[in-house]
């Protein structure tokens, strides 16, 4: 038999929604096979063209949706002379007729359970009713954002009720003791018992061969749609003497934005758009200047590199708190985007320079944890699946 597998992303703001479901998918053709004695085919469906450049697992394809993004008015097509009705009706259409034919043994939605526009809700009825030994995933993030904007989102979507009705299980990528949804008040009671927080998913990640002179120091910016002030304050910080500085933009950032990160550069820094792989970068350089996206912050807390995260603080509260989380936990440093400036960059390249960090403590294991529980998962809907036939 061959176990088949969906990943889904709505992916509206930069790479970190696919980014994760990528890692999964890796984590998953690895450790599958050895738990079900099944082979591991699967799809990745996302709304961002540029993530089919990372190589999916081998037995993966993408499927690439009409892309949306989002601002002051909400969701709009990011590429399509169509309102955001249309599209997201494409989207829905794409994705039920793809599961359908597909039939999946197992579906993991990233952070949004019905897409942008309740777009998911054809192809999740349809999976309950046509294909109930599916074993349907929602996959959260370690935080989610301030407590009461979180709750006002479930409340929109129908509160607890809502997501049972569609899901088996809801996997937490993260370490409780560092930040729990549950007690925060992010997570609705009701769905209190479908959590299991994984650990984040940090160690495993595949790492790709990096061409890069050391020693060098490093500054990223994830997508880069929103990071052009980070970006050019630390273009403008001095470099520890004997090192290169690289600034990685993003391919998201708006080529006006990318022009300024230049101008602004010290010498022997470095402004490129993008790179094949972050973390064999991020496990060469001597330090490391990031936003606090989850997957930016994962892969850096697998290598033992120091990082200062600048989280974003506008839209979502969410980087902010995973920072402030992580620096009580004494895994990463953090300033806000007001206190890093770029002599506060130079700074923190002078004193960290020549330092490791430990991140002892922190559960970082995530992705050797969602093999065994999607193996679970799996045989627990089939076994299901059986008892109702024989009702029947």
């Amino acid at each position: 038999m061959v176990l088949r597998i969906a990943l889904s992303s709505h992916d509206s703001v930069g790479l970190g929604h696919v980014r994760r479901n990528l890692a999964i998918a890796h984590a998953l053709s690895r450790s599958l096979p050895a738990l079900t004695g099944e082979q591991v085919t699967g799809v990745l469906l996302t709304g961002q063209a540029s993530a089919t450049g990372f190589a999916a697992p081998a037995g993966w394809d993408w499927v690439v949706l009409p892309s949306v993004t989002v601002g002051e008015g909400g969701y709009r097509s990011r590429h399509l002379a169509a309102g955001i009705d249309r599209v997201t009706a494409m989207r829905s259409a794409v994705v039920a007729a793809v599961l359908k034919e597909f039939g999946p043994d197992l579906l993991v939605v990233d952070r949004h359970p019905f897409g942008v526009h309740r777009e998911l809700d054809k192809a999740l009825r349809q999976l309950r009713a046509q294909r109930p030994s599916c074993a349907t995933v929602l996959g959260l993030r370690d935080v989610l954002d301030r407590p009461a904007v979180a709750r006002a989102e479930w409340r929109a979507l129908g509160g607890a009720a809502a997501v049972r009705e569609h899901f088996d299980a809801i996997w937490v990528y993260g370490d409780p003791t560092v930040h729990d949804i549950t007690a925060s008040g992010e997570l609705p009671r009701g769905l209190h018992d479908l959590v299991t927080h994984t650990g984040y998913l940090a160690h495993g990640r595949d790492a790709a061969p990096v061409e890069v002179e050391d020693p060098f120091v490093l500054t990223t910016v994830g997508g880069g749609c929103d990071g052009a002030g980070i970006a050019r304050e630390a273009a403008r910080a001095a470099v520890p003497a004997g090192f290169r500085h690289l600034v990685v933009v993003g391919p998201q950032m708006p080529e006006s934005d990318r022009a300024s990160v230049r101008a602004a550069a010290t010498e022997r820094t470095e402004v490129v758009e993008s790179v094949p792989d972050v973390l064999g970068l991020a496990r060469r350089a001597a330090a490391v200047v990031a936003m606090g996206g989850y997957n930016t912050v994962c892969e850096v807390m697998s290598t033992d590199t120091p990082i200062l995260v600048v989280p974003r603080v506008d839209r979502r509260d969410e980087q902010r708190l995973r920072a402030v989380a992580l620096a009580r936990a004494g895994a990463i440093e953090t300033f806000s985007p007001s206190e890093a400036d770029a002599r506060a960059i130079e700074d923190f390249f002078a004193r960290r320079v020549g330092d490791r960090a430990t991140r002892t403590g922190i559960d970082l294991g995530g992705l050797d944890a969602v093999a065994p529980l999607a193996a679970r998962l799996i045989a627990d809907a089939r076994a299901g699946r059986e008892v109702l036939a024989h009702a029947v």
